[in-house]
This record gives structure tokens, sequence and C-alpha cells, in this order.
């Protein structure tokens, strides 16, 4: 590491001091280069520190040589750039930002779409959409932020039209925008999408950035239960573990262990148990997280041991039904053959098909039941596997 960096992100407020000055007023490039290509190795209050030593090294003479750093772009440090141009900004630097907002790099572009949420200038508003659904995340997460500062009804309803796109990835990406573009009116739509995705778990990730689990669960009982149980699925395979942390998983598991249980949060506490026996059963979940998300994983599991498994089979037996949104979970954690084996006459083949996967496990698949199951089967795929059975 670059011995100025070092200075840069240390303790002694002298050498600091002076390095950021250096960066700033000598436009050193490269030092803030190598900067941000250390930013997976900083912890993030360093990093906090360090936007600070950037902004307030900032002063009316030496503030637009941070434009040259935008070729380089971290989400540790724009705000403090951002921050510092904006307190000194005019309309001759932010006809300068438009420019190059249009004719910029993608990590320029990053920078210049903070710009306009601290300079809300309406000029910027068709280039902001336009740079809304690239192939970079902070872009699109920069642009759709400004947007909803700037409360731009058509990029929001044009995020709202793409929730019904055949496309799941389209569809998974204007979650992403309404998530960010910060208007909870959006919500139920977004659950709505949730439940018969592909990609539940991805979708289900982003909400709790929209509206608090605690919040879905006090305003829809049943619709956080189902984005909690989604979120419980996608732990260690499709959403990072540190989420337990950020979405406070522990005191929500809590409450519903030590509030009345229906049938519905039973399945989540199986589910949850299951999910954090796995994690902390195997070291390669979490050999690689920081101490305290091993810890909160650690805590988590150890909370759900007190679950009453025996009580909450009993009580899930209510959502093996084909209208229940949590029957291919409750599937995974009954022991009941007879009320499974009613489902072999429903009509969601998935859900048939499920059933007969069940029903093999507890052993009980027999000839009758692959015929009734057969039915109402047309895919020839599901056909060929429940054959197969």
């Amino acid at each position: 590491m670059n011995n100025r960096i070092k200075q840069l992100t240390g303790k002694n407020k002298q050498e600091y001091e002076q390095v950021a000055k250096h960066l700033v007023d000598n436009c050193d490039i490269e030092l803030y280069k190598e900067l941000v290509e250390q930013e997976n190795y900083l912890f993030d209050f360093i990093k906090q520190n360090v936007a600070e030593r950037i902004f307030n090294a900032c002063n009316e003479t030496n503030y637009k040589n941070l434009l040259a750093f935008f070729k380089y772009y971290s989400p540790s440090y724009d705000d403090a750039i951002i921050a510092a141009l904006a307190k000194y900004a005019d309309e001759d630097l932010t006809d300068e930002i438009l420019d190059l907002f249009e004719t910029g790099n993608e990590d320029e572009k990053c920078y210049c779409a903070k710009y306009f949420s601290y300079i809300q200038d309406s000029l910027a508003i068709d280039l902001l959409r336009e740079n809304s659904y690239t192939e970079n995340e902070s872009l699109n997460a920069n642009c759709a932020a400004t947007l909803g500062i700037l409360k731009d009804t058509d990029s929001y309803e044009k995020a709202l039209s793409k929730l019904d796109s055949d496309d799941e990835f389209e569809r998974l990406a204007a979650v992403k925008f309404l998530v960010i573009y910060g208007n909870q009116s959006a919500l139920d739509k977004l659950i709505n999408i949730m439940k018969t995705s592909s990609l539940a778990e991805n979708i289900a990730g982003y909400i709790p950035y929209l509206m608090d689990i605690p919040e879905i669960l006090n305003k829809n009982y049943e619709n956080g239960l189902l984005v909690l149980n989604n979120i419980t699925n996608g732990l260690g395979e499709i959403l990072s573990l540190y989420e337990v942390i950020n979405f406070r998983l522990y005191d929500i598991y809590e409450d519903l262990i030590y509030n009345p249980i229906n049938s519905q949060a039973a399945v989540v506490l199986l589910n949850a148990q299951d999910k954090f026996n796995t994690l902390t059963e195997n070291d390669e979940y979490i050999f690689d997280e920081d101490k305290n998300t091993q810890t909160e994983i650690k805590e988590i599991h150890k909370l759900l041991s007190k679950v009453n498994t025996k009580q909450m089979k009993s009580l899930i037996l209510n959502e093996i039904r084909e209208d229940s949104p949590f029957v291919f979970t409750a599937l995974d954690y009954t022991d009941n053959a007879e009320e499974v084996q009613k489902l072999l006459r429903c009509n969601d083949q998935t859900l048939i098909l499920k059933t007969a996967e069940v029903l093999k496990k507890l052993g009980t698949f027999d000839n009758t039941a692959k015929t009734v199951a057969l039915l109402k089967i047309t895919d020839d795929n599901i056909k060929s596997v429940i054959r197969a059975l």
C-alpha cells in the first residue's frame, strides 16, 4: 500500500490532513485511483474517515479539482466529493456536469447522477432516465435515487409497467429501481410480483430496503411472512449473510416465537430453523463472514432451537392446500402423507410434481398415487419426472 494511502487512512491528524490537502490541491488522480482500488480492503469506519478528510480539504479555490476524480467511481467517497462540489456550485459547474453526464464514461456518470441529488436541476431528468437501466448497478442506483428525490413520476410509472414484463430480469431491474426510488406506494405490487416470480428470493431481498419487515408485518401479516420466508430461503446462496444484521432477523424471529403462532408463522419458523441449522452445521457458509455476522447467525440458531418442532408440524397442516402461498415450504416439513396426497388432484402442475416428490420421500408414492398425479399433467417434462419417481 502506498505510504500516502497509509497516512490518509491512519490516525495521525497531521499526516492525514496533509495528504488530504495534497490530494485535492494537486489533483492527484493516481493517488485517488489507488484509494478506490483499496476500497474492499478498508473497514467502513476508515472509509468514512477518509471521506470526511477529503471533504474538509476542499475549499473555494480547489473544489473543481474534484471533477478529475470522477474517472474512478467509489460509493464510499461519492457523497463527500459531491457534497463539496454542491457547497460551491454555480450555473457554470452545473452546466459542466450536465455535459459530462452526457459524454463521460460510466464512472463519471455515477458521480453526475449523484450531483443532481444535491443540485436538483430538471435539465438532468432525461439523462437520469436514460441511465437507470444500464449494466452498471451503481449508475442505475444513483439515477433511481435522484429521480426519486426529484419525484419524477414518468420514471416511476415506467418502472411499475416493467413489473408486468414477461422477462424476469427486466422485472427484477424494475424492482431495484422502485426500491431505490423510494416510493412505498409500490410495495404491494412488488410483493405480488414476488409471489409469482422465479426470482422471489432476489426480490424479497430488496423489499426491506423500501419498508422494514416489522412494518410490513403490521401492515399485512401474511405478506410480511412471505417476504421473510423468501429472505430465509435466499440466505447464504442468493442473499448475503450480512443481511441477518441489516434486516434485524433475530428480533423478527423472536417476535414470531414469543407471540401467538398461526399456521403461516409455523411454516416460516420451521424453514428458518432448518436454514440456520444448515448455516451453522457447515463452516463453509460462514467461514468468510466477519465476526459480527458469524456471531449473529449463531445467536439466531440458538434462538430458533427453542422452536417446538412437533407443535409447528401440527400447525402447518392448514397450509397443505393448493391456495396457500406457503404450501411449497410447508410440504418440506410435513410427514402427514394423507394430507399431502390430497394435493395430487390440484390444478397446479408444479405443485403436483412437488407433492409426488414429497410422497416418494415419505415412502407412499405407489402406482395408484402415480396414476392420480399424471391425470392433470400436460407438461411432458413434468410427466417424465413423475414417471421416473
